[in-house]
């Protein structure tokens, strides 16, 4: 399966902005935004500058803005849009809905992990369940009524351990409720566009798809 293998604070840079690919990291003097501030990366970044956006340009940053936030491949990002644009309901958010869903997703808004990264580590490597059951696909969509859970022998993993104790300061969306005895969380309702970044300007994605 394709992977991105490079350095991720590049595309943040590169995004103009934290897309907080990187955990904890991301909210401590490290970060490369602190440090480098929201130049461009590449041997000419520190002369580039950032020139205002319009139409096709504007449209492009933002679905790649999206894809990394969730950090999907565009093969992969471009079957959740078509997807999405079968569903009833507005297409733009239909898609985010889906990106939401995601099972590595679910983990990172649960408390299991402080990036979507790590999340997507522990999904591949067999510790989230779901229902009683390993699921081991990122790319699984969870459902309402849906149990998420950490395997018991990961329970105490100190990665783990550190992210849940630190997600109620990141804070979880509504349609997620946790249990802080056994490390699970229940899918309640499906995701609303209140729910996700407000930050996210799903329109601009539909109409690039739509040329």
């Amino acid at each position: 399966m394709a992977r991105y293998r490079d350095a991720v604070c590049r595309l943040c840079r590169r995004e103009g902005g934290k897309l907080f690919l990187k955990g904890d990291r991301c909210f401590k003097p490290m970060c490369a935004i602190e440090k480098r501030g929201t130049q461009p990366p590449g041997m000419h970044g520190a002369t580039a500058r950032r020139k205002a956006l319009a139409g096709y340009g504007q449209q492009l940053r933002e679905k790649q803005k999206v894809k990394r936030i969730y950090f999907v491949l565009e093969k992969q990002f471009r079957n959740y849009f078509e997807k999405a644009s079968r569903q009833k309901g507005i297409t733009g958010e239909n898609l985010l809905f889906l990106l939401e869903r995601r099972l590595d997703n679910v983990s990172y808004r649960a408390g299991f992990s402080t990036s979507r990264r790590q999340a997507r580590q522990l999904v591949n490597h067999g510790h989230i369940e779901v229902n009683g059951r390993k699921v081991d696909i990122p790319s699984f969509q969870v459902k309402v009524g849906d149990v998420v859970t950490v395997k018991n022998k990961t329970i105490r993993n100190v990665h783990v351990e550190g992210a849940w104790n630190t997600s109620g300061g990141r804070g979880r969306p509504n349609w997620i409720s946790s249990n802080a005895q056994d490390f699970s969380v229940s899918i309640l309702a499906l995701p609303k566009r209140d729910d996700v970044d407000a930050n996210i300007n799903e329109q601009l994605i539909v109409e690039l798809y739509s040329k």
